[in-house]
């Protein structure tokens, strides 16, 4: 199955325009719908952000106008908290189950704008059973993921990354898989990363094969790093690994990636 449906998050920071324009151009390429989601808090007595209309007002307005000239089919969602004062996350979240991409944009932590949720990407991976692609709150995106870079690290999450980013890869002009280690890695590690790209074979996906060493890196620096010097155009990863109380959250590397991310990134869990 391919993505017919694709939510897109816009909120009242500066980045909303180029996270909206992502989303359109993943939405044509796919010929996808597209749902905007716009989200105001409330009370028992009204709305309680009255400043945060006049920027819904100029998004709805940006919406329409840019789907209907890319010639996508879209609509609109002006979804209001209920009076137990829900978070822009949960509602984004009741949403995200009746779509096949998530699209949110990177949290700016010098952003404080009125509806803003700076842990909205870990709660819709970790929720919505869904792939999340994080557009990064700084640069424009002039292309939908035409050139690829997996980062791979053999187990549950990579796996499930690379099955929901199928649709994606198909539609790519260059893929590559890469698997990063701290230390010197060994043929076992190589074969895992050819195991990959033969599975990808299958599919009608050609991609190339790497192992990188770390060295003094991080793993988190080393994968942006690559991913500059392939040009990549999407990064995808998985996300979420379980800490030492046995509780579900973002692995150290997907959190670094997340705070320092210079191109869009597709998490899964």
């Amino acid at each position: 199955m391919g993505i017919k449906d694709i939510l897109v998050h816009l909120d009242d920071s500066v980045a909303s325009e180029s996270i909206l324009d992502a989303a359109i151009l993943y939405a044509a390429k796919h010929k996808a719908n597209l749902r905007g989601l716009f989200h105001v808090a409330t009370t028992y007595y009204g709305q309680r952000d009255l400043g945060i209309l006049p920027t819904r007002e100029r998004l709805e307005t940006s919406f329409r106008e840019k789907t209907a000239a890319a010639k996508v089919a879209s609509g609109w969602i002006s979804a209001a908290a209920a009076l137990r004062e829900e978070s822009a996350a949960d509602i984004v979240l009741m949403e995200s189950y009746y779509s096949d991409l998530i699209i949110v944009g990177q949290p700016n932590p010098r952003t404080t704008g009125l509806n803003i949720s700076m842990d909205l990407p870990e709660h819709l991976v970790k929720g919505s059973g869904r792939p999340v692609l994080v557009v990064p709150y700084a640069g424009s995106f002039e292309t939908a993921g035409d050139r690829i870079m997996i980062a791979w690290r053999t187990g549950r999450e990579s796996a499930r990354s690379l099955a929901d980013a199928l649709p994606l890869l198909e539609k790519a002009t260059h893929v590559s898989v890469v698997g990063i280690d701290v230390k010197v890695f060994n043929s076992d590690e190589n074969r895992e990363i050819t195991s990959v790209s033969n599975y990808l074979v299958r599919h009608g996906v050609t991609a190339e094969a790497h192992h990188e060493y770390a060295g003094d890196l991080s793993i988190g620096d080393t994968i942006l790093n690559l991913a500059c010097e392939q040009a990549a155009t999407l990064l995808v990863m998985g996300a979420c690994a379980l800490n030492r109380r046995g509780a579900l959250e973002f692995s150290p590397v997907a959190r670094h990636v997340l705070k320092h991310l210079t191109v869009p990134v597709l998490f899964s869990h």
